[in-house]
C-alpha cells in the first residue's frame, strides 16, 4: 500500500526537545514555569498590537474565558458563526448562555455581516436586549470581514470574541488575526499551524485582562495564605512541558505558514486543469490566509461525483481528506437555537472538501492527491 498522506500532521522543527529537556533538568515538570512565560511573550511579539497572551490547555478554554471576561452570563445570547467546529459554540453553553447562529457569506465562508446585523436587530426587537457578544471565526485560516463586523459591533456596543484557532499567521489589512476582537482565541492542537500537543491561548488587550484570565484559569484562588474562592474557577493553564514544545514550534512558525501557502498555490495550479473544481482563494489583497487547510468546492452541474465520493476514493488510496464543517444550526444538539441566513453554509457543506495541507507534505504528495481527484472525477 502507498504511504499514508494525512490531512494535517504535527510538524516538529527539532528544538522542541531542547526546551522539554530543560524543563526536566530544572524539575519544572509541573503546570506553569519558565517555558510558559517565554511562550506567552513570544506569541505576544508575533501577534504585535501590544497584545497580552495567556497560554491555556485548549483553544476551547480560551473562548470560554474570553466570553466570561466579556460578561456573558446565564440567560444571555451570543451571536455565533454557524459554519464552524462545535468548539466555537460549545463554550457559550458552559456559561448558561444561548448561541444564536448566523450564516456565512460566500467570499470568505465566514460570518455574514449582513445577517449579523439582521440577527442583532431582531434579537433586540424580540428579546428586549442585545446579544452579549459576537463570535466570528477565521475558518480554515481565512480571515473574516473584520472591518464590517467591527463596525456593526461598535454600532451596537457588543464585544467581539474572535476565534482565530485556525488562523495563527493569517492577516487582514496587514494585521494578525486574533488581535481584532476584545479577546481572541488561538489553538495549538496537533493538527494546527503549530502545536503544543494540545493547547491554546487567550489574546487580551490589557495586562489587567490577562491577569484576570490567569486568575480564572487557575481555579480562581484568591490571594490569601489559605485556599479561598469567591468565584468558580477552572483548571485551564498550559503545562511547562507543553509550552516547551510551543517554544520550539515558534522557531519554525514562519516556515510552516510559508509552506502551507506554497501547497495552496500548487493545488490551485494543478486543480485548475480539472473541470468543476474550485479552490478557495483570498477574496482580495487585504485578505492573507495562512491556508491552514486548502479547501475545494465542486460545481455539481459539471462534476458528477459528490465530495463524499471523492473522500472515499482518496481513503481507498490511503489519503486522508475531510468534508467541510456541517453547520452548527444543523447539529441536533443546537436544534432549538435560532438561525439567521440564506443557506450559504449548507451549500458549502454539501459541495466542499478539505484536502491534505500539512507543512510536512512534499510537492509529490500534493500531485498524488490531485491525480486521484482527477481519476474519480473523470470516471
Amino acid at each position: 500500500m502507498k504511504q499514508r498522506i494525512y490531512l494535517s500532521l504535527a510538524h516538529m522543527g527539532g528544538r522542541e526537545q531542547d526546551f522539554i529537556k530543560e524543563a526536566f533538568d530544572t524539575n519544572w515538570v509541573v503546570p506553569l514555569g519558565p517555558n510558559v512565560d517565554a511562550f506567552e511573550k513570544e506569541l505576544s511579539a508575533f501577534l504585535g498590537q501590544d497584545r497580552h497572551v495567556v497560554a491555556l490547555s485548549a483553544g476551547t478554554a480560551a473562548i470560554h474565558l474570553g466570553l466570561l471576561l466579556s460578561g456573558v452570563e446565564k440567560g444571555d445570547e451570543v451571536i455565533c458563526q454557524s459554519f464552524t467546529f462545535a468548539a466555537s459554540a460549545n463554550p457559550v453553553t458552559y456559561l448558561g448562555a444561548t448561541p444564536v447562529f448566523v450564516d456565512s457569506e460566500s467570499e470568505t465562508w465566514n460570518m455574514s455581516p449582513e445577517f449579523l446585523e439582521i440577527a442583532i436587530k431582531d434579537r433586540i426587537e424580540k428579546n428586549g436586549k442585545k446579544p452579549k457578544a459576537i463570535l466570528p471565526v477565521h475558518l480554515y485560516g481565512m480571515p473574516a470581514k473584520m472591518d464590517e463586523i467591527i463596525s456593526i459591533a461598535r454600532k451596537y456596543e457588543i464585544p467581539i470574541m474572535e476565534d482565530a484557532a485556525e488562523a495563527i499567521g493569517s492577516e487582514y489589512n496587514g494585521r494578525k488575526c486574533g488581535t481584532y476582537g476584545e479577546f481572541g482565541a488561538l489553538s495549538f492542537n496537533g493538527n494546527k499551524m503549530i502545536t503544543t500537543s494540545g493547547g491554546g491561548a487567550l489574546v487580551c488587550r490589557t495586562e489587567e485582562e490577562a491577569h484576570r484570565a490567569m486568575f480564572f484559569a487557575t481555579q480562581a484562588r484568591e490571594p490569601r495564605p489559605y485556599y479561598y474562592h469567591e468565584y468558580i474557577g477552572y483548571n485551564y493553564r498550559m503545562s511547562n512541558i507543553c509550552a516547551g514544545i510551543g517554544r520550539g514550534q515558534m522557531l519554525v512558525l514562519d516556515r510552516h505558514i510559508a509552506r502551507r501557502r506554497e501547497i495552496h498555490k500548487l493545488y490551485t495550479v494543478l486543480l485548475g486543469n480539472i473541470p468543476g473544481v474550485k479552490v478557495m482563494q483570498n477574496p482580495s489583497f487585504v485578505f492573507d490566509s495562512n491556508f491552514w487547510l486548502t479547501c475545494i468546492t465542486l460545481d455539481r452541474q459539471v462534476c458528477k461525483v459528490t465530495p463524499d465520493e471523492i473522500r472515499k476514493h482518496l481513503e481507498q488510496e490511503n489519503i486522508e481528506s475531510r468534508l467541510l464543517w456541517r453547520p452548527m444550526h444543523m447539529q441536533p444538539v443546537f436544534k432549538d437555537c435560532l438561525f439567521y441566513g440564506d443557506g450559504t453554509s449548507e451549500q458549502l457543506f454539501q459541495d466542499g472538501l478539505c484536502l491534505p495541507s500539512g507543512s510536512v507534505l512534499s510537492d509529490n504528495d500534493i500531485a498524488r492527491v490531485v491525480e486521484e481527484i482527477g481519476k474519480i472525477i473523470s470516471r
